[in-house]
This record gives C-alpha cells, sequence and structure tokens, in this order.
C-alpha cells in the first residue's frame, strides 16, 4: 500500500471562471488567485478534475491543450505551496452526467471496448502527470455509481454486475500504475456501499479496500436531528475504518440555499472534528467557491450547486473557509494526521445481515439497521465510550462491552460469538428489535430463551404494540450510575411496525427494571464471568424515528453500562452533550478532541486519565483540540 501524505486538508476545486467547464477557458491569472486564498487559510491540498469530454474527445484522441492547461494548473499548484489529486472519469458532475460525444450508450463496466477506451485514458493521463511535483495522488472517478450504474447516498440503489465492477475498478488503478503513477490511488466512488449503508450498488469495500490506498466517504446527508446531522459523516467513517485503510474525507460541505453562513461554519466545524475523533486522516471540502453561471449546465437546472464555494464568485472568504483553515493549522501543528485513537473499551456490533447478501433477506430491512446503529454510536459517543465498530461474523474482540442495537436479525454465529463473550467476561447490551417490514416479522435472535435467561411470551406474526409517544423505565434495583427508584423515559417512534416490545418473563435473569404497565424493560442475565443485559424495547430505533429527538436518558443509561462494564473510554467531559476522545501520536503526544453538541454555550471539565483536567468553555457548536499534559511530568 502506497503511503499518503502527512496532511491532507483543503478542498475540491472549479474555478469560479467556468466550473466543470474551465479548461475550455483555462484563467491563469484568476486560478492563481483562487489557490492563493486557499493557501493563505493554510489548506495544503486540492482535488482537481480532468472533465471526460474535453480531455477525451474522441476515442484514440487526448486534448493536448487541455492538457497543457492542466499542466499550467500543476505550476500553479507549486508556486502556492499546493498539491493535488487528479480524477480521471469526470462523467458525473453536481447532478448531471456528461458523456464524451462517442459513448453512444455503451456499458462503461462491460462493454470491453468502452472499459479499453477509459483504461487507455487513465494511463496516458498518468504518463502525461505522474513525474510532476504537485501530483499526490489519484482518484479513478468521480462518484462512478451515479455515471455507470449502482447508485447510492440518497438515490435509489440500483443493481449492476459486481463482478464487472470489480473487473473495472481493478483494470482502472492498473492502469495508473502502467502509466508509472506511484503516488497513492483511490477509486472515487463515494463509499455508498454494502458495508455503510447495507445496500449493494456493486462496490463493496470488501474488495475495494484492498485494491485502494485510502477509503473516501462522500456525505451529503439530510436528517430530522441535529446531532444526528452532525455526526453522520463520522458514523459513516466508522464503519469504514475496519477495513485497513485510511480514510478520507473525499467530499463534505453545504451549499448556502441549504444553511445560513454561520450555520455552514458550524457544521464545518462539527465534522472536521467529529471525524478526527473518529480516526479520519483528511479531508476535502466541496467546494473552493461559489458560482456566477447562472445560464450554464448544471447550474441552470440545480441552483442550489451555486453556492457550495468556501469564498464567494468574487473570492471573498466564508465563514466556514475560516474554520477550515483554523483546522487544518492545529492538525498541522499537533501533528494529529500521523496520530491514532487510543484504544476504546467499548464495540458498537454490526450485524453481518447489514453488509451481507442472505438468501431472502431484504436489502429494505438495511435502513433500520443502520439508523439503530447510528443511535447507539451517537448516545455511546455522548457516554464518553469512544466507541469502535466490531462486525458480529468476525473475531469479535473480547471487549469490556459489546452494544448490539436494535438489530432485527443476527446470524447463529455471532450470537453464538456474543455469548461467549458474555462468560469470557464481557457485557453485553442487547436491545429487541423486529425491523420495519413484514417479512417475518419478530426477532431473528437463535435460542432467545437460554441465551437471556427468559420465557418469552412473542406470538407468531404479531407483535405486542406499543403505544403512546414515550415510555418510562422504573430501576428496581441500582444500575451503574441509575439508582433504584429511579425512573427513565425513552422516546416512542416509528411506523406501526417498529413500535413493538418483547413480551418476556425472567427464567434465571433479573429484572433490573420494569415498563408502566409492570412488564420487564431490562434484565441482566449473569453468565461465565460477564453477563447479557436485554432491553425489551428498541430503544435505538425509537429514537432514531424521532426528529430532535430528547435522547438524555438512552445517554445516561449508556453510562451506566459503562459503569458496570468498567468500559468507560479514556475521556470524560462533564456535560451529557458534549464528548471527547483521545488522540496519540508516534512520539507519545496526547491530544483531546472535545465536541458540542449543545445548541448554547457549555463550560465543561474534560477529565484523561493520566493527565491534569482542564476547564473548557465551548460556543454553541463548538470544538477544541486540547494539548493533554501528563500529571506526572517526568512522564
Amino acid at each position: 500500500m502506497a503511503s499518503l501524505p502527512e496532511t491532507w486538508v483543503g478542498v475540491n476545486f472549479w474555478s469560479r471562471v467556468g466550473g466543470p467547464f474551465m479548461w475550455r477557458s483555462f484563467d491563469a491569472a484568476v486560478v492563481r488567485e483562487e489557490l492563493q486564498t486557499l493557501a493563505d487559510h493554510s489548506l495544503t491540498i486540492t482535488r482537481s478534475f480532468f472533465f471526460w469530454p474535453d480531455f477525451h474527445p474522441e476515442p484514440y484522441r487526448i486534448d493536448e491543450g487541455k492538457c497543457a492547461s492542466f499542466a499550467r494548473f500543476l505550476d500553479l499548484h507549486v508556486a502556492a505551496g499546493l498539491r493535488t489529486i487528479p480524477t480521471f472519469i469526470v462523467g458525473h458532475m453536481s447532478g448531471q452526467n456528461w458523456d464524451p460525444a462517442w459513448r453512444n450508450d455503451r456499458d462503461l463496466y462491460r462493454d470491453v471496448w468502452m472499459v479499453g477506451r477509459q483504461a487507455w485514458f487513465v494511463q496516458e493521463m498518468t504518463r502525461r502527470f505522474a513525474e510532476h511535483p504537485a501530483i499526490s495522488g489519484w482518484l479513478i472517478s468521480n462518484e462512478m455509481p451515479l455515471y455507470g450504474g449502482g447508485g447510492g447516498l440518497m438515490g435509489p440503489v440500483e443493481r449492476v454486475d459486481g463482478a464487472a465492477v470489480r473487473t473495472w475498478s481493478e483494470l482502472m488503478v492498473s492502469a495508473v500504475r502502467a502509466g508509472g503513477g506511484t503516488q497513492p490511488v483511490s477509486l472515487g466512488d463515494g463509499a455508498w456501499g454494502l458495508e455503510v449503508f447495507g445496500q449493494d450498488n456493486g462496490f463493496p469495500l470488501s474488495w475495494t479496500a484492498p485494491l485502494i490506498d485510502w477509503i473516501g466517504p462522500h456525505s451529503y446527508h439530510m436528517n430530522d436531528d441535529p446531532v444526528r446531522q452532525n455526526l453522520i459523516p463520522a458514523f459513516n467513517s466508522e464503519l469504514c475504518a475496519p477495513f485497513d485503510r485510511p480514510v478520507i474525507m473525499e467530499e463534505f460541505g453545504v451549499t448556502s440555499e441549504f444553511a445560513a453562513d454561520d450555520n455552514a461554519a458550524d457544521y464545518y466545524r462539527q465534522v472536521l472534528h467529529s471525524t478526527l475523533a473518529a480516526g479520519v486522516t483528511g479531508w476535502l471540502g466541496w467546494n473552493n467557491t461559489d458560482f456566477d453561471l447562472d445560464a450554464q449546465e448544471p447550474y441552470n437546472h440545480r441552483p442550489f450547486e451555486l453556492h457550495f464555494g468556501l469564498t464567494t464568485p468574487d473570492g471573498t472568504p466564508k465563514p466556514a473557509l475560516g474554520e477550515l483553515g483554523r483546522f487544518a493549522a492545529g492538525v498541522r501543528e499537533r501533528g494529529l494526521a500521523q496520530a491514532r485513537r487510543a484504544p476504546t473499551r467499548t464495540g458498537l456490533v454490526v450485524s453481518a445481515y447489514f453488509d451481507r447478501e442472505f438468501p431472502f433477506w431484504g436489502q429494505e430491512e438495511a435502513p433500520a439497521m443502520r439508523d439503530a446503529l447510528l443511535e447507539g454510536y451517537i448516545s455511546a459517543r455522548l457516554a464518553n465510550l469512544a466507541p469502535a465498530i466490531v462486525r458480529d461474523e468476525h473475531a469479535l474482540p473480547g471487549l469490556p462491552l459489546l452494544i448490539v442495537p436494535s438489530a432485527k436479525a443476527i446470524t447463529t454465529p455471532g450470537a453464538r460469538a456474543l455469548a461467549e463473550n458474555a462468560r469470557q467476561g464481557s457485557t453485553v447490551w442487547v436491545s429487541f428489535g423486529c425491523g420495519e417490514t413484514l417479512n417475518q416479522r419478530g426477532w431473528w435472535w437463535p435460542g432467545v430463551d437460554q441465551t437471556f435467561g427468559v420465557r418469552h411470551a412473542a406470538r407468531y406474526g404479531l407483535s405486542e404494540p406499543v403505544a403512546g409517544d414515550t415510555v418510562a423505565f422504573r430501576f428496581e434495583e441500582s444500575f451503574g450510575g441509575i439508582e433504584a427508584g429511579a425512573d427513565l423515559v425513552f422516546p416512542i417512534g416509528g411506523s406501526h411496525i417498529a413500535r413493538a416490545m418483547f413480551p418476556v418473563e425472567p427464567a434465571g435473569a433479573r429484572v433490573v427494571a420494569r415498563d408502566e404497565a409492570g412488564r420487564p424493560a431490562i434484565l441482566v442475565f449473569e453468565t461465565g464471568k460477564g453477563r447479557l443485559i436485554l432491553c425489551t424495547y428498541p430503544l435505538e430505533l425509537f429514537a432514531a424515528r424521532t426528529s430532535f429527538v430528547d435522547r438524555g436518558d438512552l445517554v445516561r443509561l449508556y453510562e451506566a453500562l459503562a459503569e458496570i462494564a468498567d468500559a468507560c473510554g479514556p475521556v470524560h467531559v462533564s456535560a451529557r452533550d458534549v464528548y471527547g476522545d483521545l488522540l496519540v501520536g508516534p512520539d507519545g503526544t496526547a491530544t483531546v478532541v472535545v465536541v458540542s453538541e449543545a445548541d448554547e454555550p457549555r463550560v465543561v471539565t474534560v477529565h484523561t486519565a493520566g493527565h491534569a483536567d482542564v476547564e473548557l468553555s465551548l460556543a454553541p457548536y463548538g470544538a477544541a483540540l486540547v494539548p493533554a499534559s501528563p500529571t506526572d511530568p517526568s512522564r
């Protein structure tokens, strides 16, 4: 695997003169000014684009005039102290697909001649520019699933020939190497596939990751809760993390049509710091500039695409560019792109049903599983657990705390592995879930009674419906930091299918909490050296289906789990809407990333084991990089 540069913090780049058509009338003076603005804000990298119809106008010809402009573009990068990551197959851009005139609807993955023309283009462009000092890496495509087929992100997922997609990818990467490109390379597919979204668009990480040098999520999501909106990019990155490649936020950003400038700056700050805490080591915002190109496609029919920039059309920086610049300077000053997260004691378990295809299991089940996982991740973050993603069919790591949030289905080997982890000393939290479809409605968990020490009273094909907007649990005994007699209140959300609980009675387990009707809500089953804790309500899925949700008691419950399992993370922040994580550099230097999800100012105490406590003042949705000073100066 090729090594990545120490720090990639920059932007995707189109000049305000022309946007995607910038190579038709390349304005070096404007580009020089645009690049200097980026350099003045501590940025070091751009992602650039060979607009395919322009650079490859005939099947066996490359436009040398456009290449000359790109060579000048590279020289301007060097003069500004910047580098760039060129992108080859740019047939999709900003909500429109753009074909070379000679494509004639040929299949981009399966037509041998068409694949050959793409590989030739990639090899020839690499050969021309691989030796230029401005080149930092290569991207094969811009969101190829939206151009060649597969789909993803917010659109529908399409079935494609996965074997053809894999072969196409292998040939494109080989073309970079054949052209003399030794720099790191990735696909530019957006990381929208099976392991991140639970739906197969032809680009699963299981085979793309070994082929590439970094995984590059693209994140333009919409949500109805501010904390979810802020943390989805970090969650997506965490789902990419187990595949043993650096994770680079290849695209993220906001348009001024959808977000006021101050709110856009908040969003940039949140994404940058939350993904840093999630282990991301590079960031490329979308994009460098707004456009005055009202009559030009795609902006004439997608007007919000005009104003995704970090500067206005006259080059004036927006507040979000200041956030990106300050973050870039902080990451570089602290050497954080080389740092790694401190070890965690908590694993968030992803069911194999989420990221594998099983017979007669529909991908329509994936959204509920993903959204429950996301809520589990958010609650664990706010409870200072610093969770890591683990997968139930991989060797579970024997962490003190394993969390399985509202998963409808789990494989038999996965369930057995969780039970064995409990016998070996783990605390395993499992919340019931029956999903949001009628496909064998029920809880697909083998041996529920024996596993959890209960006797269930479920009825085939029927649910035990839950009414109202909230459910209260009363604790019959102390549970971590929750005292006996305490009431915790949780939201109820979702469809009538999801609004269900699992009726059980104890048969070896002990009841810790009951609902208002006196039914067991949380039961603990001691087994071996550890325990399994069953929650009979899908609390995480309920929260995921609630707008602007109050998840305070869910966070409190997760804090109790951490106390019971001795699984507290390396950093504890004194407010439940502020979290932190610890990054440790190669030289042992420690930095705490602190992120506030509060919409008002917070003054918090940050406690890091073995380091001096720090009192910190944070603005609404604020974030900070805090040096961790050892309490023992000799350390």
